[in-house]
């Protein structure tokens, strides 16, 4: 008999999280208390946010149904490695629309991991190579991990860092947010040293150190962390103006793209809408990641973007058999 009300609590919530309908013998036999503390269990559980359905009569049950909000899960270790190991996998590259939410979870979950289970993770993932990957930098998962809790911390961290022309150097920053572009990671920081806000590629960092200083986050300039790295990337790098007209409204167009690549505005008719932006990535990608938003679309500029998709056009319809 379990007398510990939190740990039968946890262990009802455990078996619950099974996708079935327990009746409430059942539960009472594995618990090993009356069906009444069975009922009091229950309803506990319901009071913490979780939305357990009760079915009424002499068989009837408990089942754990979708709410209006997500509960704290309890996962057995072989569903924590699970998680774990596939947060790692999308969180190595970025992967556009789940890029940052996987290293958050990913955080989260790493630091309640018990050290058996944090090696388990380590060893899979060192003994997988995935058959697919982005088409950005690869980047140790360990990496991100470090520097989405000192993001959310507020916490003073410290690397090395590569420059784009080989020069090492020691940071001591105060991060201040990652960033995912879609094929790379940045992060904007103030750099201690340097008195002054940066950018930094994150495959360009190695041996990440959480200092454990905490700080309080400056104002970071207008704009904002994606408006500030398009700015500071587009100093580093030669650009070029891109102009592409969509047959989609522009909230879809907005969801569907990157957001440094701008905000597309309506083009008036309340249809349409004109994306107007400046990259300094090959325009064969940017070709593609335009295909991708899923809509109708026609660039206008620049003559060397407006070649691409015209070739890139062509390559689909021949291997399509057009």
């Amino acid at each position: 008999m379990t007398t510990d009300t939190p740990a039968r609590l946890l262990q009802l919530l455990s078996l619950l999280q099974t996708p079935r309908e327990w009746p409430g013998a059942e539960l009472s036999e594995r618990l090993g208390v009356s069906r009444r503390t069975v009922r009091r269990d229950v309803d506990r559980l319901r009071e913490l946010g979780y939305p357990v359905q009760a079915t009424m009569g002499a068989d009837g049950g408990y089942r754990l149904v979708a709410g209006k909000a997500m509960p704290p899960l309890v996962l057995d270790d072989e569903e924590a490695v699970a998680i774990a190991v596939g947060l790692r996998a999308g969180a190595g590259h970025a992967v556009a629309g789940v890029d940052e939410a996987s290293v958050r979870a990913l955080a989260k979950l790493e630091q309640v991991l018990p050290s058996r289970l944090r090696h388990r993770v380590s060893t899979l993932q060192a003994a997988t190579t995935p058959l697919t990957s982005g088409d950005g930098a690869s980047i140790a998962p360990e990496t991100l991990t470090v520097m989405a809790s000192t993001v959310a911390g507020h916490e003073r961290l410290r690397f090395a860092y590569r420059a784009g022309d080989g020069t090492e150097s020691r940071r001591l920053i105060e991060p201040y947010r990652l960033v995912s572009t879609g094929r790379r990671w940045y992060l904007v920081a103030y750099d201690l040293d340097r008195g002054d806000w940066r950018t930094f590629r994150v495959d360009r960092v190695t041996k990440p150190f959480a200092t454990g200083t905490r700080f309080a986050p400056r104002p970071l300039p207008t704009g904002g962390a994606v408006e500030y790295l398009r700015r500071s990337i587009q100093g580093q790098q030669e650009t070029y103006e891109f102009t592409v007209a969509f047959a989609a409204a522009a909230d879809v167009v907005a969801s569907r793209l990157p957001e440094w690549l701008g905000a597309p505005e309506p083009d008036g008719d309340g249809i349409g809408c004109v994306l107007r932006g400046s990259t300094g990535e090959a325009v064969e990608w940017l070709a593609v990641r335009l295909v991708m938003a899923g809509c109708e679309f026609v660039v206008r500029g620049p003559d060397e973007l407006v070649a691409c998709v015209r070739d890139l056009g062509g390559r689909f319809s021949r291997a399509a058999g057009g």
